[in-house]
């Protein structure tokens, strides 16, 4: 049944590469309508999270952003599906990083960098396009698909445009890893920890909440550099990235530091356009262990 849908996904990409990308946007529209008036997709979910960071917004203000966030939600996914069977080199045009030579000072030095983004507008075009940006080895960290056929397909494409796909659970040995030259290593690390008792917590969005420990945890072990990928919308379908720089030496901070670094820069983000966030998951289903209330 795996191979079955792994044909009738690559039957997908094939006709894909015939339709614009505005016939695209057409069918964004419609998925737009189905998910967020016919299935209402998580929409409890999205209203709770928003009323939560935002109380000050009337009833009416949260639901023209939980609209808003709908319409992007809508959006990533149909350009994820396009972008399969696009062209590289129409790919950098509508996802572009307009500053690499960020990345250049670490790559003369010959030492690695983690490059800190999160679920906000379309994150999935970064792990097709920036490979071909920059001079690092660049790795997207990521949750295999249970479709093998699908997953090693998604590999493939990638890496065939200079990103390395690699399994989270593989985290450990990507960083420990030689590659012959200096890699990037890109973590997407605004989702909610399975393990709270390696979380780090601060407040965030005003809710003390619980992060991952990943991007510390191996910026401190390896003392590396982190650079934040602010991804904006320039207009429907155009993206551009700015890379800033973050922190330059983990050790030199004290423990949990680096994550609040992170998280206030995400927060400073998402208060500019909170609908571009992925509001969808549970971020705040765990809470603080009750021996660690401050």
């Amino acid at each position: 049944m795996k191979f079955i849908t792994y044909l009738f996904f690559r039957l997908m990409v094939f006709v894909n590469r015939f339709i614009p990308f505005f016939v695209f946007y057409y069918i964004a529209d419609v998925v737009y309508f189905l998910l967020y008036y016919v299935f209402q997709y998580r929409k409890k979910v999205v209203v709770a999270n928003l009323k939560r960071c935002f109380p000050e917004k009337s009833n009416k203000e949260v639901q023209t952003l939980t609209k808003n966030f709908f319409h992007n939600l809508s959006d990533i996914v149909i350009e994820s599906i396009k972008g399969f069977s696009s062209t590289l080199d129409e790919m950098v045009k509508r996802w572009k990083v307009t500053n690499p030579e960020i990345l250049d000072k670490y790559f003369d030095q010959g030492q690695d960098v983690i490059i800190l983004g999160a679920h906000y507008t379309n994150w999935e075009w970064g792990a097709l396009t920036s490979g071909a940006q920059t001079k690092m080895h660049m790795i997207g960290l990521y949750k295999p698909l249970s479709n093998k056929y699908i997953d090693t397909y998604m590999k493939k494409k990638r890496a065939a445009w200079n990103t390395e796909l690699a399994s989270i659970f593989l985290t450990t040995r990507i960083f420990n890893r030689d590659y012959g030259k200096p890699k990037s290593i890109i973590m997407l690390a605004d989702q909610c920890p399975t393990k709270l008792k390696y979380a780090y917590y601060v407040n965030f969005l005003g809710l003390d909440t619980a992060c991952l420990h990943g991007p510390e945890r191996h910026a401190r072990r390896k003392n590396l550099p982190l650079v934040y990928a602010d991804v904006q919308r320039v207009k429907r379908g155009h993206y551009e990235v700015k890379l800033n720089k973050l922190i330059e030496n983990p050790l030199e901070l004290e423990d949990g530091k680096i994550t609040e670094i992170y998280m206030k820069k995400l927060e400073e983000i998402i208060q500019k356009k909170p609908e571009d966030w992925l509001w969808s998951h549970r971020r705040w289903k765990r809470v603080r262990p009750i021996n660690e209330k401050k």
